[in-house]
């Protein structure tokens, strides 16, 4: 029998498993976001999400592997990169060979230089580190002189920095679309424009949830265009439009892990059939890039609380997918993403408690979603049919 109903994926955002296979490669061996948060707090108390099957995903201190309710296994990268536009392009079934462009040392002068030309303001910095700490030192300057503040990380991201009372929202949102359009093209294409507004005075800046990123459109089709195509009904939850460029996909942003569960259950509340696509963004934003392990394990502590109102809401003919788009261990001195696989758990009333295995891609998720109704995805592997039981 065929699975039918609403398909809902849950993508934790930085909630990795576990180094993966190539991990070295991008300076990541060791890195196990969930196994070293496990040991540094002494053990995870997550009866929900122990019953579900994380434990049996891998082994994690204080979770146990005993009869859970849900399938469980994990899935391995296996596009070039570890952003969350390149995991979440990856669960939708687009894989890249090349990885975007990074810029470790900053950018070149012809791009900031560029910048600086086409919005009328000097660039106050251009280098990589977090956010939080570039913006306490040249936010002070920003406020007297009114220049830009560019930055960039591990990923492939162009963020630009601006306080609210003195460069407006939309100004800031025309300069990242300007860069988007015609400065960052071709060699310089990285995945993400980053608009970064913040507010408050020198000491006490906090960044606002008036973020957005503007991002590269898919190089190729997504299981969101497959189901446009056909006509299933998306409902996206937190940045997911912003990662796909908005195509064939709206979404309403969440600042906190809590309104993502809130529009998830509201939108289990109110859609009969259809596609529920939601980035929890609280893990990686939050905790994972400033080294928080309390927080992180706050948040998966909220999570566990949270889950068993989700699932409740599951109809006989639905199914949830609960994974992740990278890692982001806050226990290494790194604030980056990490190179890791990510737990896959597969809930719903008629899914079976089966082991789903390591999946050699994180597209097998998204072609079982394109499987759940009638549709290919061209690649990835569907896991349907262990998931039928």
């Amino acid at each position: 029998m065929t699975l039918r109903g609403r398909c809902v994926l849950v993508v934790l955002d930085g909630v990795g498993i576990g180094a993966a296979p190539d991990a070295d490669e991008y300076g990541d061996a060791g890195s196990d976001t969930l196994g070293n948060v496990a040991e540094a707090i002494g053990g995870l108390d997550l009866p929900n999400l122990a019953a579900l099957g994380l434990g049996c995903c891998r082994p994690l201190r204080g979770m146990v592997c005993d009869r859970p309710f849900a399938a469980y296994g994990v899935a391995v990268p296996r596009s070039k990169g570890k952003d969350s536009t390149t995991g979440h392009w990856e669960l939708c079934g687009v894989i890249l060979e090349t990885p975007f462009p990074t810029y470790p040392g900053g950018f070149p002068p012809s791009v900031i230089d560029a910048f600086a030309s086409e919005t009328g303001r000097r660039v106050r910095c251009n280098v990589a580190g977090s956010g939080t700490v570039v913006i306490e030192e040249h936010g002070p300057a920003q406020l007297e002189t009114g220049d830009w503040i560019v930055y960039t990380s591990a990923d492939s991201v162009f963020q630009i920095a601006a306080h609210e009372d003195v460069i407006p929202l939309d100004e800031l949102y025309r300069a990242c679309e300007m860069a988007r359009d015609h400065i960052l093209v071709g060699a310089h294409a990285v995945s993400r424009v980053i608009a970064r507004p913040f507010r408050g005075r020198p000491g006490d800046f906090q960044r606002t949830a008036d973020r957005r990123d503007f991002s590269l459109e898919p190089t190729g089709p997504t299981l969101l265009d497959r189901l446009a195509d056909v006509g299933i009904p998306r409902v996206g939850v937190g940045k997911v439009d912003d990662l796909f460029a908005s195509r064939n996909i709206q979404s309403e942003h969440t600042p906190t892990n809590a309104d993502a569960y809130r529009l998830i259950g509201q939108a289990l509340d109110t859609l009969d059939h259809g596609f529920i696509f939601a980035n929890v963004i609280e893990f990686d934003q939050s905790w994972g890039h400033r080294n928080d392990v309390e927080g992180f394990y706050h948040g998966l502590r909220e999570l566990d609380e949270r889950l068993p109102s989700l699932v409740s809401k599951l109809r006989d003919d639905d199914l949830m997918l609960i994974t992740a788009d990278h890692g982001n261990d806050p226990t290494t001195p790194s604030t980056d993403h990490s190179r890791e696989v990510v737990p896959l758990l597969a809930v719903g009333p008629r899914v079976p408690r089966v082991a789903l295995g390591d999946r050699g891609t994180f597209a097998d998720i998204g072609a079982t979603a394109a499987a759940f109704f009638d549709i290919g995805l061209g690649a990835g592997q569907p896991m349907l049919e262990l998931l039928n039981g």
